[in-house]
């Protein structure tokens, strides 16, 4: 099982994926994990990554790139892996291939999540965040017995910046800029399959596997 998982922040892709990759005895492989896990290393990519980030630029795609070589490399990716949050660009996508094909293999699957942009919008503009112990809450699927204040240590609860409406319908309109072309490369390439990341975990997880299990 070699899967790629798209879609849109809040989306639910890691969720799934995590589960996923648990019950098919797969690599979950996120971007995010391999750069922290990369910095926490002290690598020598990982201090790459860091130089852009410390001043709140994107990360290259040679860099990325390389991280995720890396990481499909290691042993826990044998035998398949979910690939969560990359590629994002064509260029990536190619390189994906690239890496693939070099160690004889070939991606199975690219699920898209489609979800409206309307519950996208509730499920990030919902989280609360203790200001003295980090909890996360959620106003609709995980809220505090007390609006606005932290169950564990009565601190106040906040809304980060970045999940202000305006920022978050900002983030979603670059994202589908971005994604747009590539999920015309996979279509083309007869490797996507949409299912709708609204309803229950479970049965979005049942979607998936429909879809994974389907021919090409």
């Amino acid at each position: 099982m070699r899967l790629v998982f798209l879609g849109p922040p809040g989306a639910g892709k890691g969720t799934q994926a995590r589960e996923l990759a648990h019950a098919g005895g797969v690599a979950h492989v996120a971007t995010g994990d391999i750069l922290r896990e990369a910095l926490a290393a002290g690598t020598s990519l990982g201090l790459e990554a860091k130089r852009y980030m410390d001043r709140g630029a994107l990360v290259p795609d040679d860099v990325i790139i390389d991280l995720m070589r890396e990481r499909l490399a290691a042993p826990d990716a044998a035998q398949g892996f979910i690939v969560d949050g990359f590629p994002r660009t064509i260029a990536q996508a190619e390189a994906l291939a690239g890496l693939l094909k070099d160690a004889g293999q070939a991606l199975d699957r690219v699920i898209y999540f489609e979800v409206s942009e309307r519950e996208l919008l509730r499920r990030l503009t919902g989280r609360r965040i203790c200001r003295r112990c980090q909890t996360v809450y959620h106003l609709v699927s995980a809220p505090p017995r007390t609006p606005g204040v932290c169950d564990r240590c009565g601190a106040e609860l906040y809304q980060r910046d970045d999940d202000g409406e305006a920022t978050v319908r900002n983030r979603l309109e670059v994202f589908a800029r971005q994604t747009a072309p590539l999920l015309a490369y996979y279509h083309q390439r007869g490797l996507l399959a949409t299912v709708s990341g609204e309803g229950s975990v479970e049965a979005v997880r049942a979607a998936i596997r429909a879809a994974v299990g389907a021919e090409r």
